[in-house]
């Protein structure tokens, strides 16, 4: 512009996401875990036992870096036979579930060997998410990340401890709703996009997750779906010192909050039940102190957390 002597221009730039994304971070605590466990193979099988059943047996022990391929393919038609025979009767229940033990116990052994490799045959592009385990977390995948259910958007999520440790597991993340879209299952990778997250196993014990890059329009598009409502939020700053401050708390919606957005009348519920436990009482179906106890534990309820809690944190 100023060789040419033109004024310089005004440039617009419609980048608010990308300006706004980092700002918000969603921490989130795993609940439980639904996984494929290794499957153990028998050491033998009953002499009566049928084709398909032999056959996958012996497959399953006899697989190497040079078959892993043509096994699979084989366990897969073995085990559509195996159901055949199922249907018809000619298998037994517990040969039934014999053929499943076996079969993805070939997979297992099957996908081990695919993870090592550079390139990875079509046919065995999916497997890792076939037998992935389902972590359930306690968030509402509609009210924090309603992007990644709605257009599909990838967001960054991983571990926030336990980062010494090498995650051994590979999943994909539930929410608590009771919706079967309430789920993660595509993930940010090197090149392309993965179907599993690589996580630590679930011992129990407090394991969180993060999802980063949340800041942009997430939590206004967020809705009540299963009536889960706003989480807790933490203001975060960072200090010249580099030391971190929280600066604020902003607790989440309660049960009674939420259940105003929708037209119900907490002090109406609660005024019913309490008519219903007085009721039982008379009926002696419950006694005094149980009624004084159910209704302690109600009333908490209205004024507790939409996500699950610890019974301490009430």
């Amino acid at each position: 512009c100023d060789d040419a002597n033109v004024k310089h221009p005004t440039i617009i730039s419609e980048s608010g996401r990308a300006v706004v994304a980092y700002h918000s971070v969603l921490v989130f605590s795993v609940l439980g875990v639904s996984g494929f466990d290794s499957f153990k193979i028998p050491d033998s099988l009953p002499k009566n036992a049928p084709p398909p059943l032999t056959d996958l047996f012996w497959i399953s022990k006899n697989i190497s870096k040079k078959n892993f391929v043509e096994a699979y393919h084989d366990a897969v038609q073995l085990r559509e036979d195996a159901l055949n025979l199922f249907n018809l009767g000619y298998l037994t229940l517990e040969q039934r579930s014999v053929t499943e033990s076996l079969y993805w116990a070939v997979c297992s052994k099957v996908l081990k060997l695919v993870i090592e490799l550079d390139y990875v045959p079509d046919e065995l592009k999916n497997l890792e998410s076939q037998i992935s385990d389902t972590y359930f977390c306690n968030y509402s995948i509609f009210q924090s990340m309603p992007d990644s259910w709605a257009i599909r958007q990838l967001f960054p999520v991983m571990p926030i401890h336990r980062l010494s440790e090498e995650p051994t597991r590979r999943a994909i993340l539930a929410d608590i709703t009771c919706d079967s879209d309430g789920k993660v299952d595509r993930f940010i990778d090197l090149h392309d996009v993965k179907k599993v997250l690589s996580l630590h196993p679930f011992s129990g014990k407090d394991y969180y997750l993060a999802a980063f890059l949340v800041g942009a329009y997430q939590e206004i598009l967020g809705d009540l779906h299963n009536l889960l409502g706003d989480t807790n939020a933490v203001h975060v700053s960072l200090e010249p010192d580099g030391e971190v401050s929280v600066d604020h708390v902003v607790k989440g919606d309660t049960v009674r909050e939420v259940l105003n957005y929708v037209q119900y009348n907490p002090d109406e519920l609660l005024a019913l039940m309490r008519k219903d436990v007085e009721r039982a009482v008379r009926d002696r179906k419950i006694t005094l102190e149980e009624s004084a106890l159910f209704l302690k534990f109600y009333e908490s309820g209205l004024y507790g957390y939409t996500y699950l809690e610890d019974a301490h944190t009430r």
